[in-house]
């Protein structure tokens, strides 16, 4: 089985578990989801993103294009709006969901754009997947290859290794830099655990911003990396 073969297989298989395990009903993903996109904001606004107009964006590994669309409520072109994923079912839906879009099914290894097209990749959860030490410098090429000068990739991965899942790996900010050594800027520790904010029910508002103040509870790294123009 190629890395390419297995990332597909594992995303497959997670969606049989994914509905209940990131069931925006559980208040601990609502307080994860609002916490990450406020950062998200503020950081976008503070580099002169927000609103974001004409600037085109693509989303590696767009899953069924939720990310995307919230880029809508900071002022994005929805014709301005492109996703690739692996997994054809995931394009499907979310051709269907967002149909004003544009969606690939493809390999982020060779992207099907020209140099420089894009003013923002998103990278969400996408290289805790790549296990491949190669593929994983292969796509982080070529997001830098479509990204314009001055534009920017927004960041967002686990920094740890999940113990429950053998087929991620976590993403050092080391890991990170030696990734994409041509772009600049500062990652953010964010996310409590999830397993754990999962379980803390009607605690959540009170418990979470308690526990955010711990550093080693943080486990994913946030942050806008520019590219120099």
């Amino acid at each position: 089985m190629t890395e390419t073969e297995r990332i597909a297989k594992a995303y497959r298989e997670l969606e049989s578990v994914a509905a209940a395990r990131y069931d925006l009903r559980n208040r601990g993903n609502q307080e994860v989801l609002a916490e990450r996109r406020t950062l998200t904001r503020s950081l976008l606004d503070r580099a002169g993103w927000i609103p974001f107009g004409e600037r085109r964006v693509l989303e590696v590994g767009c899953g069924t294009g939720s990310e995307l669309a919230w880029l809508l409520t900071l002022g994005a072109a929805p014709d301005h709006l492109t996703g690739v994923d692996l997994v054809p079912d995931r394009i499907t839906a979310a051709r269907y969901a967002y149909p004003q879009f544009e969606f690939h099914v493809g390999n982020a290894e060779r992207l099907d754009f020209a140099e420089s097209t894009f003013d923002l990749v998103m990278a969400i959860t996408v290289f805790s997947s790549i296990l491949d030490r190669s593929m994983a410098a292969g796509v982080a090429s070529e997001i830098v290859r479509v990204l314009r000068p001055g534009g920017g990739l927004l960041w967002y991965d686990f920094r740890y290794n999940s113990p429950a899942n053998v087929n991620v790996r976590g993403v050092t900010a080391r890991r990170v830099r030696e990734l994409f050594p041509q772009l600049d800027g500062r990652l953010h520790t964010v996310t409590v655990i999830p397993p754990l904010v999962r379980r803390l029910g009607p605690l959540t508002p009170i418990a979470y911003p308690v526990l955010a103040l711990a550093p080693p509870l943080r486990s994913h790294l946030l942050g806008v990396l520019n590219k120099p123009a």
